[in-house]
């Protein structure tokens, strides 16, 4: 009785452990879930903001809002492009280390973008946008040079497996119709058959073949039988129909004094 309680008491800590750790996976999920909504909607926000700030803006603002939406832009499309790759090729993994590297410099230059769009020293910021400028595009420069060579090399191999499978599908095709090489000298064998055969035939001396009976001979007394049909009447049969009585006499049942 001891030991049933033991065992009782030892699953029920289990099962509660494994509850607990169930219940909290599940609100690390949900809260990476959250947070991850949280930040693509702020991202969407920030770009939207840039958007329109860019084009309803002049001046300085205008270009600081085109270049944080141009790097953005890019470092974003970079990041999305290199991480569904690499699922199907792992050498791009050294390709995602390269473009962390990348990340913290254009996260720098976004947040330096950011402050100087509300510093009020417009003079100080005129110079250093020349500066900035470069910057920019030196980062964009590299992260649409990875991007693009992720995509050059997926379809490259996109390339040679098909050039392959197409290799295999000719060559399975051709097995698959090896009747049309086979046939061709078949054919010749036939004809020479045929031809010596017919040649056979009209070589003389050779028995001839026991004459069949004509139509004349076997056909004879059948002709005449039909003729002899032919003369006799023909038998006229009566149509009834379902609402003619019959005119056979039915026998009256018998009386009996």
């Amino acid at each position: 009785m001891q030991a049933a309680i033991t065992i009782i008491t030892l699953l029920f800590v289990v099962f509660m452990a494994l509850g607990v750790y169930a219940g909290v996976k599940a609100i690390g999920a949900a809260k990476r879930g959250v947070d991850r909504t949280i930040n693509q909607a702020r991202r969407t926000v920030e770009d939207t903001t840039l958007r329109a700030r860019s084009f309803g803006q002049v001046g300085m603002g205008a270009e600081l809002a085109q270049l944080r939406l141009r790097l953005r832009t890019s470092m974003r499309a970079t990041q999305d492009a290199l991480e569904a790759a690499v699922g199907e090729d792992a050498s791009l993994s050294e390709s995602i280390g390269l473009f962390r590297r990348l990340s913290a410099h254009g996260r720098e230059l976004d947040d330096e973008l950011r402050h100087l769009e509300r510093d009020p020293d417009r003079t100080m910021v005129s110079q250093r946008l020349a500066e900035l400028r470069e910057r920019t595009d030196r980062i964009t420069r590299s992260a649409d040079s990875l991007r693009w060579a992720a995509r050059d090399r997926a379809r490259k191999f996109a390339e040679d497996d098909l050039s392959s499978l197409s290799s295999e599908i000719d060559l399975e095709s051709g097995a698959l119709r090896h009747w049309s090489q086979e046939s061709e000298p078949g054919q010749g064998e036939g004809q020479g058959q045929s031809q010596s055969q017919g040649q056979g035939a009209e070589r003389p001396g050779r028995p001839s073949e026991p004459r069949r009976a004509t139509g004349a001979e076997w056909g004879a007394p059948a002709a005449a039988e039909a003729g002899d049909r032919a003369l006799d009447p023909p038998t006229r049969r009566w149509t009834t129909y379902p609402w003619q009585k019959p005119n056979r006499q039915q026998p009256r049942p018998e009386t009996t004094n």
